[in-house]
């Protein structure tokens, strides 16, 4: 292939995902906007108007936003390569520190930082402007440029040594590096899920043992009719940042434990939650993490080896706006204009990404009809959709395209048939 024409074929891409996104957008925010005055007559009995209306106007809020957000990240994204602004980047820091892996790390790192930087006014925005507004947020901004300063500093910790590590594999250990540096990925994708509940997550939030005994002693025994051990039942303090509710597991083995968000101990019964807990049982009873996890390998260790394959073509350097070395390593590069340009390729393949999503929904939903009253289900998701102004509406070809998640009316039809 010549330079031209990946350069030619990136930037079709990138205008039809730009156009693709944009008119996605476009199309939920008319039919939201186009159902706001009128409760679908399924939720009539159970959610007001005015809720329904406040989460018709927070989603268009947020799909607007989004939609800005579309055009500045493709502006960077062109910018960054077609405009030539990496390989100006790679010059410069060749310049400063010559061809080693210093300059390789600081070039993934300086791109890595210009992209987060210009993020920071879309992420406060939404925190300090819509969640606000719509009366979510609970975040101070102190705490909100604390948690960037951690996850900088977390990222650093962590991504800095993987980096180093997988641009020496690129530059030494042969045609096969890619398949050691799959090794290495997969290994520390397990240590993160391992180390996760314990060192990463109480950096941001506090977290306590459930203390309600009656409702401890409902979540041991579905717990024990499922067949699911964790180490601990615990409470989050997500009401520091945020009135949205939730409950989630996490790490792996023997560190898996539950957690609740405050919110959602404060909103729900006990039958409530324990039917919530059995659908995310249902996704492990399932396997879905597992078979998500699987996915997720093979899929890194395909991008990868292409990826091994591209680094040895000039022309994809030169496409992206990158003149290559002929006597040094081009690592770094190959590694940054990978990882930028990948996702534009694989974004046409999301809705397959969210029909899968939406099938394991069904399925935790229906094993959660299986060990609970699935009548409890459908209450608590009336509950958290009206407290959290998930829009009753979506638009239907928005929704097919993008949630991982069933749409609540037919979630909710679909459990019924359960009851």
């Amino acid at each position: 292939m010549s330079p031209f024409s990946f350069t030619l074929l990136f930037a079709i891409a990138v205008l039809a995902m730009v156009v693709t996104k944009l008119w996605l957008a476009s199309r939920q925010i008319r039919f939201v906007a186009a159902h706001r005055n009128g409760v679908p007559a399924q939720f009539s009995a159970t959610i007001p108007l005015t809720a329904h209306q406040r989460a018709a106007d927070y989603t268009v809020e947020r799909t607007r936003l989004t939609m800005l957000e579309i055009v500045v990240s493709a502006a960077v994204l062109v910018g960054l390569t077609l405009l030539g602004g990496i390989g100006a980047l790679d010059t410069l820091l060749t310049g400063w520190l010559g061809r080693g892996y210093g300059q390789q790390v600081a070039l993934v790192a300086a791109v890595l930082a210009i992209t987060g930087v210009i993020d920071v006014p879309f992420e406060y925005y939404r925190q300090f402007g819509i969640e606000q507004r719509f009366g979510f947020n609970r975040m101070t901004k102190r705490l909100f440029f604390t948690d960037m300063l951690k996850n900088t500093l977390l990222g650093a910790v962590l991504g800095l040594p993987l980096l180093f590590v997988v641009l020496w594999l690129m530059n030494q250990a042969g045609n096969l590096w890619w398949l050691w540096t799959w090794i290495v990925w997969v290994a520390f994708q397990m240590l993160v899920l391992l180390i996760y509940p314990t060192f990463i997550a109480p950096l941001f939030n506090k977290f306590e043992p459930l203390r309600d005994d009656a409702l401890r002693a409902r979540i041991e025994s579905l717990m024990k009719r499922c067949g699911f051990a964790a180490k601990g039942l615990f409470v989050m303090d997500g009401s520091r940042r945020s009135a949205h509710g939730n409950a989630y597991f996490t790490g792996f083995g023997a560190s898996k434990r539950i957690v609740f968000f405050d919110t959602l101990l404060a909103r729900l019964s006990g039958q409530e939650i324990e039917a919530v807990l059995a659908h995310e049982l249902g996704h492990f009873k399932r396997r879905h993490v597992m078979k998500r996890m699987l996915v997720s390998f093979v899929l890194s260790l395909v991008l990868l080896a292409l990826l091994g394959w591209l680094a040895q073509r000039t022309w994809f350097y030169t496409g992206l706006g990158v003149t290559p070395s002929l006597d040094t390593s081009n690592a770094g590069a190959a590694l940054i204009l990978f990882f930028l340009a990948i996702p534009v390729f694989l974004f046409f393949a999301t809705p397959f990404s969210s029909l899968t999503s939406r099938k394991h929904e069904f399925e935790a939903d229906a094993f959660a009809a299986s060990q609970t009253d699935a009548q409890d289900l459908v209450s608590a998701l009336v509950k958290l959709y009206e407290d959290n102004a998930s829009t009753l509406t979506p638009d239907p070809v928005y929704t097919a395209f993008y949630y991982s998640h069933p749409p609540a009316s037919q979630r909710i039809d679909r459990l019924l048939q359960h009851a």
